[in-house]
């Protein structure tokens, strides 16, 4: 079966940020893999220190992801005007994003979660409250993440929220004046470590990750500017490999950053977005690269991947991986070669399919006003 990515003909649409996508969720799966007793902790632990950080530091891919949504959905939502119908689609739509291939995932661990409903020894509350966290993404906000069934679902947590805020905060930021939007910077960048110094709890994720999210609307917003100026393409082009060897760079070298005020994920923040900006208008070899119609596909699929690898890695651990009887580099290669597979099929055959039927039914739905009234 050959599989085609869509090109360029969508309205806003940017293939290489689309490619980006799955080199981000590739790294994440990295990171997993390097952690404490993971088929990857031993050769990632015998690296040079600033190979075994940026090895390490696929977490850091979360906030670019964060950037991505901010940017993506500013440019394509920016112009809409909001009304009732327009926001049931646009919630729709997003609910069509996130759950199908969520709800997969819960699937694939659902004999784990089973057997944690049977242990005498957890309390019924905890047992209800490790349920409800799952069914309404509410791990990011909650100490410790919740239950392990699914780890990186805490960052939907942090989508669903900026989700629900996009329509209030998107025309503020599109329309606002120059110096506005450069206030709307300074704050993105500065916010976290001033919620940190207010005492905001720590595990408050969506909070402290709005500042993504906002920062990823402002670059949208300074993206569109660029874009219209004769030299913009040329100009911007050049942002993004100087933001990524810096960006790289501290990554590789985070100690350059103690003793000041700034963490790792703030001091990354606008050079993400320089990186993203340039990117986007593509020129170099990374944008080509990340452009092919292969990794532009694989992008597409990338979010099956980022939220499939841990609960297929609870079965590749519990029995898979002691079956094969091979060494851990090679086990690891074949995990990632099968979360790939994974995540195309369910690209194909779980996401493609339910957002085509959430969107057909809600459209359906609008037709009959009175009918949507009674489902609500």
């Amino acid at each position: 079966m050959k599989f085609v990515a869509p090109r360029a003909g969508k309205t806003g649409y940017l293939p290489t940020l689309t490619g980006l996508r799955f080199v981000l969720a590739t790294w994440v799966m990295l990171h997993h893999l390097a952690g404490p007793g993971m088929m990857l902790y031993s050769a990632v632990a015998a690296l040079p220190g600033p190979l075994r950080f940026l090895a390490k530091g696929g977490y850091l891919a979360v906030q670019t992801f964060f950037l991505l949504s901010g940017f993506v959905l500013a440019r394509g939502y920016a112009r809409i005007r909001w009304d009732r119908p327009s926001l049931i689609r646009y919630l729709s739509a997003r609910f069509a994003r996130i759950y199908p291939a969520y709800i997969l995932s819960l699937a694939i661990v659902a004999y784990f979660i089973a057997r944690f409903l049977a242990r005498p020894w957890v309390s019924p509350v905890s047992k209800a409250s490790a349920l409800f966290d799952y069914a309404f993404l509410l791990q990011g906000w909650r100490s410790g993440g919740g239950a392990g069934w699914n780890t990186p679902a805490w960052s939907l947590s942090c989508e669903l929220f900026f989700y629900l805020c996009l329509p209030a905060i998107l025309p503020l930021i599109w329309r606002a004046a120059k110096w506005a939007l450069a206030l709307i910077v300074a704050a993105s960048f500065v916010a976290p470590v001033v919620l940190a110094h207010l005492n905001v709890p720590a595990y408050w994720k969506p909070v402290y990750h709005f500042a993504d999210f906002t920062m990823g609307i402002a670059a949208a917003r300074i993206f569109a500017g660029i874009e219209r100026r004769p030299d913009g393409r040329r100009l911007a082009a050049r942002l993004y490999l100087p933001a990524i060897v810096l960006g790289a760079a501290l990554i590789a070298y985070p100690q350059v950053l103690q003793g000041t005020w700034l963490d790792l994920n703030s001091a990354l923040r606008p050079l993400n977005a320089l990186a993203l900006m340039g990117l986007a208008f593509g020129g170099g070899f990374v944008a080509k690269a990340l452009s092919t119609r292969t990794i532009e596909y694989l992008g597409e699929a990338s979010y099956s991947m980022y939220i499939l690898h841990v609960p297929l890695l609870w079965w590749y651990g519990n029995g898979g991986l002691k079956r094969l009887y091979l060494p851990a580099e090679p086990a690891a290669a074949i995990y990632m070669v099968a979360v790939v597979v994974a995540a195309v099929l369910s690209f194909e055959l779980v996401e493609k399919p339910a957002s085509r039927w959430v969107r057909r039914w809600i459209d359906r739905k609008l037709a009959r006003p009175e009918s949507l009234r009674v489902a609500a």
